[in-house]
């Protein structure tokens, strides 16, 4: 027997086996789940997009006070040359 042929034994010996019940309830628990855990993706979604819009605002804000893009000012005064 072939390695394949070990696999579809085995897997055709585990549906002949009866199968196990299954809870009346499964659908609803299943779908509350679903729901909870969209809610949940729903809400973790929200709070990244404030955080990133409070840090783009944050970072604007910085930029206009700090003007990072000008040359700072010089420390000493150039020498004089040709008085």
């Amino acid at each position: 027997m072939t390695r394949h042929e070990d696999k579809e034994a085995a897997v055709r010996r585990l549906l002949d086996t009866p199968h196990p019940p299954v809870p009346g309830d499964l659908a609803r628990r299943a779908a509350e789940r679903g729901a909870r855990r969209a809610h949940r993706a729903r809400t973790v979604r929200r709070a990244l997009w404030f955080l990133g819009t409070v840090a783009v605002l944050a970072f604007v804000v910085w930029a206009s006070v700090a003007r990072p893009w000008e040359v700072p000012p010089a420390e000493t005064t150039p020498p004089l040359e040709g008085w």
